[in-house]
């Protein structure tokens, strides 16, 4: 690609780097500089979309480790005419960070705080830090960085600054641009300039303030009449830096900062190096009122009274995201607390303040003024910041919600935020609606009230018809954002769904005024062409990545019969009714595999690093390779014929599935449910049932066929780790990691004790009515190598009064087949489950409780098992099967738990196993916990443990693998020496012990020790 001197490049996507210029380009990339060059088809490939509708496949992609490694790239690039492409959580939503060009990932390593001026507020940042890690090292100081988006837990410093991003609270704060003091930037020819106050600018900074000037002053009377005047404007270049249009002024003294010229610019005129900030007090209260409505429109007709009341925020959540939000599991028990029966829209009102003043009265303003409009008694108020935070979290996950819509219709990003004054907000959203309507769609309302920013999405299929009607909504559209002179783009940039409609916002002499700039800034067109000046169309064919049959190379999967069911996503679902077909109807040649994969709208939620468990691999790497977003892109790029013809059993898919945990983190993390655990036992059983398996799945697999004859050897089989030499020979021969203790055996197995009070089948079927029966799923791990965890459930259980049976065969007992799935033998495991059944399947319909104790085991009957064709059987035992903290937990709530328990002292640290955390039995394992007199449970903040059954023996994975529990579960663990530990995984166990020395327990056995 040739870069041309005029600053006007072909549309993206008609002209691809060569091919000899990309492995030149590779070539001196991995030769001149110390950053991570990736230019496979799988790397490329997963940076080709963003949170967008588009993918453009990059010509390569470079993660440079310090700024040396920037400036090279810059003069490597230029020099081959190569564009580039600055990128940092990928999360864009319009297209901003898709392109052919060379894109720079900054946010592995690019991500320090330069410097933290408490007396000045400020603190200079470098772009790839992440929003919520900022703020992390500015609360002990008080202070915080208010642009909060939704995606903060994400998003990167240089990419809001790229976008001008806004936030919920921006009421109050500001965009981006009001609170960017400076910035430290590249061009094109590789100087590097401070932006700053025009005043102290000298050189070609002064320069370039000179030249925008000039325009600004030239396009006087055009800004007056086009410019947007509201404060939700982030289209184009910020001309008006000199003669401001905005409501909010960018800054509070009137004075021009060149920094804000940078500030949405989507990375078209300069790469940033160093960002300076204006911070903010952190708010010392807040309190929440949340507005409920029966009818949309009165909650637009309120938003512009409620706004008067001075709130931080006004965030709209519509009934379509209210049922999205009760259907997901981590969000229902949020969500139910804000509603009033059955509200048509909701509204969150926060007010904040420094403390000094309380802020109950500002409620109760609320709650009046909502009286004088007629609905008394609809506000919920929530003063303590538990239910808010919450709350939010539901608020935030807004777009991901969306998008967890089944079938190929998806709300589509491309009108999502016009900005409109809010006394025109009601008859704004009436006329939209309309417009939905009259093309058989409907669309999905959410955010900013405050601010008359609504982000709207119409749902659309863009393989078939998608692209006409947004076509025709988006011209309709703009039509009522200039009748009620709105901003056509008010938050979320231009890229390459509202670029084109720059022009029809400000005119051509503006226009031009931009492409002006650009030339000034970057005259041979390096970074990030085709965005704001001379973009392409937003409907071109080409640049989707799900392109039509118009497009030159139509988007189609390949065949292929899953080993697993994935009906529930092959389905179609009307826009307009909502009804969904019934399961495998859609017409997927994968059997909804596919489907389930493209549920993956690329937001990035898995790149966070906060509470949950997803994404423990990306945790410790950093890589977008081993993310569930990388993971999900390499998977449908597979499926799509994308990655060659190996396809979905290639090595693309192997190397990237290649550190997932399995810890279904993504199963309840991920709004949309993207289940990667589930996707990777498929592509397990495809890549074993065409490449065969090895000797070490045999053994991992068969264990439980064999652990019983090989407990009466237990000291044979021990010699691994006693015999030197030995642990070395087994990591060359099978691949156990030799710095890895396996697992002990015994000979005196739960199996082989004496004296156990066991109910009978018939025992237990009599007293299952009276719901004091249950059934002891005794699994391999707890009956062969930690049988105390066992025996301590069954004493528990009896001394509650329960009839407790156990299926007691010992060279078969009942198991989930979890091993056998691990390794791809899917038919050995379902003889297993269907074994099980037989045992179980009774038991579970007259009413007995299937108690497992562990989580991997247990809940394999309520996930993997239901997925197999083993029918109705499955479903009776998997809706009796729970764990052994939530039977105790659900029968201590009835009232029905009647053991006595004895005080405990001292400290008491809880590890949840991922499985527990994905089902919702982490608060349940408390709630048993906190039975015990004087206990105080610490739940540690952690991730997965790194173990995840066999994963963390592995020699290649042992590295990886204490990573993952470096991140928080060790140092919490060493932290309280004199702690009780508690953990229900036997691999998290292990891990534990491994890594600290220290013996955690299962929860039976702390009940047992402490049964009275």
């Amino acid at each position: 690609m040739k870069l041309d001197p005029a600053g006007a490049l072909a549309p993206l996507g008609a002209r691809p780097v060569a091919d000899e210029v990309s492995r030149a380009l590779a070539d001196r990339l991995a030769r001149d500089t110390q950053g991570e060059v990736l230019f496979d088809v799988a790397s490329r490939g997963r940076y080709a979309t963003d949170a967008s509708i588009y993918q453009i496949m990059p010509a390569g992609v470079f993660v440079p480790r310090s700024d040396d490694d920037v400036a090279a790239a810059i003069d490597i690039a230029r020099e081959l005419g190569v564009p580039i492409l600055p990128r940092g959580g990928g999360t864009s939503q319009c297209g901003q960070t898709t392109g052919a060009a060379l894109v720079v990932d900054g946010s592995k390593y690019l991500r320090r705080v330069i410097s933290v001026d408490v007396d000045r507020r400020s603190a200079v940042v470098e772009p790839g830090l992440v929003l919520d890690h900022l703020n992390a090292q500015l609360k002990p100081h008080g202070l915080w960085y208010p642009v909060d988006v939704s995606t903060s837990a994400q998003a990167t410093l240089g990419g809001m600054a790229g976008n001008n991003s806004c936030g919920s609270r921006s009421i109050a704060y500001g965009n981006m641009v009001h609170n960017v003091l400076g910035a430290s930037a590249w061009l094109s020819d590789g100087s590097l300039l401070d932006f700053g106050p025009v005043g102290a600018l000298q050189g070609r900074a002064a320069q370039i303030a000179d030249f925008v000037r000039g325009l600004a002053v030239a396009q006087r009377a055009q800004i007056a009449a086009r410019w947007p005047k509201v404060m939700r404007r982030v289209a184009g270049y910020n001309l008006d830096i000199f003669d401001n249009q905005s409501e909010r002024p960018y800054t509070g003294d009137g004075s021009v900062n060149l920094a804000h010229l940078l500030i949405g610019a989507e990375g078209t005129l300069a790469l940033t190096r160093r960002l300076t900030l204006k911070l903010a007090e952190l708010p010392r209260s807040k309190v929440l009122g949340v507005v409920n409505f029966p009818t949309f429109r009165a909650a637009m007709e309120a938003a512009q009274h409620i706004v008067k009341l001075g709130p931080t925020a006004v965030e709209l959540v519509d009934r379509t995201m209210i049922e999205l939000s009760l259907a997901n599991p981590a969000f229902r028990p949020v969500i139910e607390t804000a509603l009033i029966g059955a509200p048509a829209a909701i509204l969150l009102v926060e007010f904040s303040g420094d403390g000094a003043t309380p802020l109950a009265p500002k409620l109760a303003a609320l709650a009046e003024l909502m009286g004088d409009l007629g609905l008394p008694g609809s506000v919920v108020r929530m003063p303590t910041e538990g239910p808010q935070k919450a709350l939010w979290e539901v608020r935030k996950a807004g777009l991901n919600i969306m998008m967890s819509l089944k079938g190929d219709g998806k709300p589509v990003s491309f009108i999502e935020d016009c900005a409109v004054p809010l006394e025109h907000l009601a008859d704004y959203t009436d006329a939209l609606t309309e417009v939905f309507a009259r093309h058989g769609t409907r669309g999905t309302w959410y955010a900013h009230a405050s601010v008359g920013t609504l982000h709207v999405r119409p749902i659309l299929d863009m393989r078939r018809d998608g692209a006409a009607k947004m076509r025709s909504i988006a011209e309709e559209a703009a039509a009522l954002v200039r009748r009620y002179r709105g901003a056509y783009s008010g938050e979320h940039g231009d890229g390459l769904c509202r670029g084109e409609w720059i022009e029809w916002q400000f005119g051509p002499a503006i226009n031009a005024a931009f492409r002006a700039i650009k030339r000034e800034l970057d005259p041979i067109g390096l970074f990030n062409p085709g965005k704001i000046v001379d973009p392409p169309r937003m409907d071109d064919p080409g640049l989707f990545r799900f392109a039509p049959a118009t497009a030159p190379k139509p988007y189609r999967t390949i065949t292929l019969k899953p080993a697993y069911d994935w009906s529930a996503w092959n389905v179609t679902a009307d826009p307009v009714t909502e009804v969904t077909s019934p399961p495998g109807s859609g017409g997927d040649v994968t059997g909804g595999l596919a489907k389930a994969v493209e549920m993956c709208n690329n937001n990035g939620h898995c790149r966070k690093f906060d509470a949950g468990t997803m994404c423990p691999s990306y945790r410790a790497t950093r890589d977008e390779q081993h993310l569930t977003r990388g993971r999900a892109n390499t998977l449908r790029l597979a499926l799509s014929g994308q990655l060659g013809e190996q396809g979905f059993v290639g090595d693309a898919v192997r190397e990237a599935l290649a550190l997932c945990v399995g810890c279904k983190g993504c199963k309840r993390d991920c709004p949309t449910g993207v289940d990667m655990a589930k996707m990777k036992l498929e592509f397990i059983a495809q890549d074993k049932a065409a490449h065969g398996h090895t000797l070490k799945d045999k053994v991992i697999a068969q264990l439980p066929d064999y652990a019983g004859r090989a407990s009466r050897v237990a000291w044979l089989m021990n010699l691994r780790d006693r015999l030197p030499g030995a642990a070395r020979l087994s990591e060359r021969l099978l691949g156990f990691s030799a710095r890895r203790r396996l697992p002990r055996w015994r000979g005196d197995t739960f199996w082989r004790s004496r004296g156990l009070v066991i109910a009978s089948r018939d025992e237990a079927l009599a007293a299952a009515p009276s719901g004091k029966a249950a059934v002891l799923f005794v699994d391999t791990f707890n009956g062969h190598f930690e049988s105390e965890n066992a025996l301590a459930a069954l004493r528990v259980l009896n001394a509650a009064g329960y009839r407790v049976h156990v299926v007691m065969d010992s060279t078969a007992p009942p198991c989930c087949g979890r091993t056998y799935l691990a390794a791809g033998m899917v038919d050995a495991a379902k003889a297993k489950l269907d074994a099980l059944l037989d045992a179980y399947a009774p038991l579970a319909e007259a009413g007995a409780a299937i108690v497992g104790l562990e989580p991997s085991c247990l809940l394999t009957l309520r996930d993997e098992a239901l997925v197999l064709g083993l029918g109705q059987r499955a479903r009776i035992v998997a809706d009796q099967a729970v764990l052994f903290e939530e039977f105790v937990a659900h029968e201590a709530k009835a009232g029905r738990f009647a053991a006595a328990l004895k005080p405990l002292a001292g400290p008491l640290l809880v590890h949840g196993h991922c499985h527990q955390k994905a089902f919702g039995a982490v608060e349940p394992l408390l709630d048993v916990l906190r039975l015990i007199p004087g206990a105080r449970p610490e739940l540690i903040e952690s991730s997965c443990c790194g173990m995840a059954g066999s994963f963390g023996y592995d020699a290649d994975h042992y590295d990886v693998s204490m990573q993952m529990a470096e991140l928080s579960l060790l140092p919490a663990v060493r932290a309280q020496p004199d702690a009780t530990v508690v953990a229900d995984g036997t691999s998290c166990r292990h891990q534990i012990a491994d890594g600290t020395g220290r013996r955690a327990e299962h929860v039976a056995t702390l009940l047992a020790r402490q049964l009275a």
